[in-house]
């Protein structure tokens, strides 16, 4: 590696996008250090393209055909002048191959050394690692070896992360089937088929230990995380410092992370992941080579920038002795868009807007007028606030997702204001993975209350903003009639608006205070409710302290719908069909719930399954295939 003649980085190239790449360019500005972009064609108008000083071009859309492919990164760096490259995380962050040829190129990688990051690229060997150094570990299972007395079995991919190739087994007979699926998942998603099985401990939590390292013999502990709300085994909110661990088990976290620090050699960020349980022993997970997603957190409790300290450890300067002090609490929530409540299915389309209050840190990927593609994760942003007490940074968290203005594609806004608001997880009694399992029913259940106001403030804004005269008009002959779908319901909304006022059937007594094309003031029972109303063609976002409401507005006399033949299974979002079921051809006889194929979207895998036994008519889905939201994959006849 080298750097400058003063040793110093000059110019940094990140080999992400989105919300990290966005993140270490804000911290190269502030050090007064050139950024340099990738981008895929899918990402050529992205806000991280347009912040960097300089962008190159990765021909291709899909990640393997241009974030993945680490000698187009590198020429890249090389040609745009570059002196280090900063990975990000995701991709290739964690490719010991990738930061060799980097180094081999005469650039500096901000990240760990490659004989480190390779120690860990794979859990089985990992495990043997931490085993040798006395991390305590789980002990792995062989599968043809297994009873019925080592249920609950997880089986994990050895490779990569973020919940892909991993599955929970509680029953026996199941186990070889979700081998050979965790298998082909992992096969998928990082080119390497192995997994293994372990205990799966139930009511465990994931906690974590930040480590920072330098060349100098230095390694820093920065106190620990929680990251136990889960979705598919992967982080939905995240907080430091982990609450309700005794002093001893602390102690013993910090101790096994700098264990596992030195035993490979370790410099730069990086994290030691562990299963805590019930009972509060603290088992191995993984160590991420890297900088984590939830970051932010640890530098809100310490007040520091881990980034700008990998760039000064990657140019060979020492850290201080010992870090500095934690002070307060901060929890970080990643918005995702998707809809929990199908699946967390990913959504995608134009961000219209992402207006999130003062007082928060927000870490975003995206801007007003941003696409969010299939191509890529569904993350957002994350939003982090800071308070003395956990109490407190919960309450402001939650108040700022709540009066957050998110104009555009379905997100899970909602899941996290109710979940930061659960009873268990606000008197920190409930953390663990299970969370969801247990409470994603009625935090996903629909609140319709408040939907009908909210549908007449959209169709008086809308009124207005079509009028040349404000919208005010002598009383018509019959009542304005306007028409708006949310989830499964259809809100008529019929009203008169003259010089006397508003008359609206349904709300007796409510009385129109301001009207404007974006704004609504009605006094409803003789409290005062403003209403912010903005519309994107056919969609219409409707903010109050009601809540957000999404509503699409819909023609007076609607076309019939379009019919489908009965038993068709549609593409509920666009991605690619990346397997189809061994053997399966139209004709087949299949179970209700039988899968059938499995289509890739946002870095995750969906399984689309037979609704109801029957005779597959239809199976016009091919692997590789990429689909629209709506196209039809498959027939079955019951």
């Amino acid at each position: 590696m080298t750097t400058t003649d003063s040793g110093e980085i000059r110019s940094v190239l990140v080999a992400n996008r989105g919300e990290i790449a966005r993140r270490v360019f804000r911290t190269c500005r502030e050090l007064g250090v050139a950024t340099v972009a990738v981008y895929s064609d899918a990402d050529a108008g992205a806000a991280h393209v347009r912040e960097a000083d300089a962008a190159v071009r990765l021909p291709g859309e899909a990640a393997g055909e241009t974030y993945l492919r680490g000698e187009s990164i590198v020429a890249a760096a090389l040609a745009a002048g570059a002196d280090a490259v900063h990975p990000g995380y995701g991709f290739l962050s964690e490719s010991a191959e990738f930061a060799g040829a980097v180094g081999e190129a005469g650039l500096v990688w901000v990240g760990p050394p490659p004989a480190a990051i390779a120690a860990m690229a794979s859990k089985t060997r990992a495990k043997e690692l931490m085993a040798a150094a006395g991390v305590p570990l789980l002990a792995p299972v062989e599968p043809a070896a297994a009873a019925a007395g080592d249920l609950p079995l997880l089986v994990k991919a050895a490779a990569g992360g973020g919940g892909r190739g991993m599955r929970i087994v509680r029953e026996l007979d199941a186990l070889e089937e979700e081998l050979a699926s965790a298998r082909a998942e992992a096969a998928a998603a990082f080119g390497d088929g192995e997994v293994f099985v372990e205990p799966y401990v139930e009511g465990g939590r994931h906690v974590e230990v930040q480590v920072l390292a330098d060349a100098h013999g230095t390694v820093w502990t920065l106190g620990t995380r929680d990251c136990s709300l889960q979705r598919r085994h992967q982080k939905v909110i995240e907080e430091a410092p982990a609450p309700g661990l005794s002093d001893a088990l602390r102690d013993t976290l910090h101790r096994a992370a700098v264990q596992a620090a030195r035993a490979i050699g370790y410099r730069g960020a990086g994290t030691v992941e562990f299963l805590v349980s019930a009972d509060g022993r603290a088992y191995f997970l993984e160590m991420n080579t890297r900088l984590q997603v939830e970051h932010p957190v640890t530098e809100e409790i310490y007040r520091l920038d881990l980034v700008a300290l990998q760039l000064a450890v990657a140019e060979g300067r020492p850290l201080p002795a010992a870090p500095p002090a934690p002070h307060g609490h901060a929890v970080e929530a990643r918005l995702y868009a998707e809809d929990p409540a199908a699946g967390w299915q990913p959504q995608t389309g134009i961000v219209h807007r992402l207006d999130v209050p003062a007082g928060v840190r927000l870490d975003s990927g995206v801007t007003d007028g941003d696409t969010v593609t299939v191509h890529y994760d569904p993350m957002l942003a994350k939003v982090i606030a800071w308070a003395p007490t956990r109490a407190e940074a919960v309450r402001k968290l939650a108040g700022a997702l709540e009066r957050a203005r998110l104009h555009g594609p379905a997100t899970n806004r909602d899941l996290l204001v109710r979940s930061l608001r659960h009873p268990e997880f606000a008197g920190a009694d409930g953390l663990d993975t299970g969370f969801y399992d247990r409470h994603l029913s009625a935090l996903t259940a629909p609140e319709s209350a408040g939907d009908a106001l909210c549908a007449l403030a959209a169709a008086l804004a809308d009124a207005h903003g079509r009028s040349r005269f404000g919208g005010f008009r002598n009383v018509p002959s019959g009542p304005q009639v306007k028409r708006y779908a949310r989830a499964d319901t259809v809100h008529e909304v019929r009203y008169r608006l003259g010089r006397d006022g508003l008359t609206a059937e349904g709300h007796p007594g409510v009385r129109l205070l301001g009207l404007a094309a974006e704004a609504v003031v009605l006094e409803v029972d003789g409290l005062r409710r403003p209403f912010a109303v903005a519309r994107y063609g056919d969609q219409v976002y409707v903010d109050s302290a009601l809540g957000a409401r999404a509503f699409t507005a819909l023609p007076r006399f609607p076309d019939p719908a379009a019919r489908t033949e009965p038993g068709s299974l549609l593409a509920p979002m666009p991605g690619t069909v990346v397997r189809i079921a061994d053997g399966l051809a139209e004709g087949d006889r299949v179970a209700a719930g039988q899968p059938l194929l499995w289509l890739e979207a946002m870095k995750m895998e969906h399984r689309i399954s037979a609704p109801a036994a029957g005779t597959l008519t239809a199976l016009p889905a091919r692997t590789g295939q990429q689909v629209e939201v709506g196209t039809l994959l498959a027939v079955v006849t019951a």
